[in-house]
């Protein structure tokens, strides 16, 4: 499946725009993350843009999040490696975060929230005004992010990436795509 045609049937899946946001942004850092682990980028690009294809129709029910998207996915022949990182990407499902694409998608998917959140708490309110030293001090702040994302974000060093370079990536990959708070 090419991007264009994945963008397609997400948006007919999702109607909330800042949904099909979250998921542009998610692909985005996937993509950052297979070029620093010089991996294919498209494929990771899929996995990131794909991971919350049934978020809506599954009303936020992560007993069904992933299984869904399995049918789904599996109903346009995409590739077994991209549904098995979006069920991977959902701890309640139980399935073993293998393959370093499994680990990023898992990793990446509450960044871009974390990094908007990070970027409404400066007068300007531009993610292009902050840098990898003000996510870290928000990061650590008590209250600031949950603790369940938080946890969640730092399995970045199971791939081996600092937070620094983790969050470098974020930013760098969201700049890119002037996401919009």
């Amino acid at each position: 499946m090419n991007r264009d045609t994945a963008f397609k049937e997400l948006c007919i899946r999702l109607t909330s725009e800042k949904r099909k946001q979250h998921s542009v942004a998610v692909e985005a850092i996937m993509k950052r993350l297979a070029s620093y682990f010089q991996q294919e980028i498209d494929l990771w690009g899929l996995v990131g843009l794909l991971h919350d294809i049934d978020l809506e129709i599954v009303d936020g029910d992560l007993n069904k999040h992933g299984l869904v998207a399995e049918q789904i996915l599996e109903g346009l022949n995409v590739d077994t490696a991209v549904i098995y990182a979006i069920k991977a990407h959902n701890p309640v499902l139980g399935f073993e975060r293998r393959r370093k694409i499994d680990k990023a998608l898992y990793c990446s998917d509450h960044l871009p929230n974390f990094i908007a959140k990070c970027a409404l708490s400066i007068p300007s309110e531009n993610i292009s005004d902050l840098n990898k030293d003000y996510l870290l001090e928000k990061f650590d702040e008590e209250g600031f992010i949950n603790n369940m994302h938080k946890e969640q974000i730092s399995t970045c060093s199971i791939l081996g990436i600092s937070l620094e370079d983790f969050f470098d990536i974020g930013l760098s990959a969201m700049s890119e795509i002037n996401y919009i708070i």
